[in-house]
Formats: structure tokens, sequence, C-alpha cells
């Protein structure tokens, strides 16, 4: 397993080569970064007994690695397999005057590879606690953490950040300058935000327990 830094820019392969809408795809790994930092929740496509799955699952990173986990029990977390996993942030419907320049603002990333599943102990506990605090920052050090007998119960995958495709898309719909901008009609963007809400106790929880503060400061926060 190679721990070597990746490159800022990344690299173009057949899986990774942006054929259409050339001019929303970014090679730049900050991107990247910065689009699975932004959610919490991806898309593990595999293909499984002859036939495609697509899976959602939480994630969490490092500089190389994402890193996933499910029941040991979860066929579509088969390691050595190739891998497709996929993150999409939607920002906002972008309204034409002609139905067919409707389009959606957005980040996406793809991730291609073949996952490995982590057997040492202490990267299996490591890439756990980045999934925990990817999700939710500050859990990991406040929750009790996994036993030996629910570390044995869990698969944990990684999957390298070496090859992935990036697009984006942002601003005001394309036919601006075109004939149907004499058409009168309204375009532009319908912005769409997400944002945490106040947490919700357990209804089995006793009187007293306040929540914590790494939760209570998210509230009202975007996420996305």
């Amino acid at each position: 397993m190679t721990t070597e830094p990746l490159s800022a820019r990344l690299p173009v392969t057949d899986r990774t080569r942006h054929r259409r809408l050339r001019e929303q795809g970014s090679l730049d790994r900050s991107e990247l970064e910065a689009i699975l930092d932004a959610g919490f929740v991806c898309h593990l496509g595999v293909v499984t007994e002859g036939r495609p799955v697509v899976v959602p699952t939480v994630y969490g990173r490092d500089d190389r690695w994402l890193y996933l986990h499910g029941s040991v029990a979860s066929r579509s977390l088969a390691p050595d397999v190739p891998v497709c996993v996929t993150v999409t942030h939607v920002d906002g419907l972008v309204v034409a005057r002609s139905v067919f320049e409707h389009g959606v603002n957005y980040r996406s990333a793809m991730i291609h590879g073949t996952a490995r599943k982590v057997t040492d102990p202490e990267e299996k506990l490591e890439g756990l606690r980045l999934l925990t605090e990817h999700s939710a920052p500050g859990q990991w050090s406040y929750a009790r953490r996994p036993n030996r007998k629910e570390l044995a119960a869990t698969t944990l995958l990684a999957l390298s950040l070496e090859e992935a495709s990036v697009k984006i898309r942002a601003g005001a719909p394309d036919d601006g300058d075109g004939p149907d901008a004499a058409l009168g009609l309204w375009a532009g963007v319908l912005p769409l935000t997400t944002a945490w809400g106040a947490p919700r106790p357990d209804p089995a929880l006793p009187p007293g327990i306040a929540v914590p503060d790494h939760l209570a400061r998210r509230a009202g926060t975007r996420h996305g």
C-alpha cells in the first residue's frame, strides 16, 4: 500500500476523460476534495453476481483514501472488484426560456478504482474515526467507540482517490444571447440549499442529558 502524496492535478484516464460538456470538467484535486468535504453520503456502484447495484452509504476520507463501511454480510462491499463512487450536490435548478436549455447547477465527483478491504487494526479504527468525524465532527470523542465484536462485524473498504472525474455547473441559463431571448419569458436560477435542523432527543433519553455542543452548534448551518 503506497503512501506517496497524490498529484494536485487529477490524471486523465479512459474512465475520467470529459467527453461531453468539457467546460464543466475540472482536473483540480482541490475541487474533488471540496465536493467530498461538503457531503457525507455517496453512492457506491458495483457489479454483484452479474448485476449492477448502487448503494447509498456514508464515507470519510484522508488525503489519499476514501473509506466506506458496512456489515460483513453486505455483498456490495466485496473487496478487490472495480467500483465507482459518486457524490453529487445540487445547487439549483436552471430555468431557461426553452425546455431544451433547462439544466441543473451542481457539483459532482466520480471516483473509480478497486477497493481494498482494510485488515490492519490500526487503519481500520482510524478509517472508522474519519468516517464518523466526517459526518458528525466531535462524535468520535463523545460516543462509545466500537468494541472488538462490533469491529469484527464491520467491513471497511478503502478506495484510492487517485482516479476521479469532477464536473461543476454554475451560473445562469445559456440562452440569454440567443433567439429565445426575444420571447419575453422569465429565465434564471432557483437556488437549492439544505441546512441542519435543531437536534431532536431520543424519546428514551433520560431527563437532564443536554445536547453536546458539537451537535448543537450545527443547527441552522448549511449542509452541502
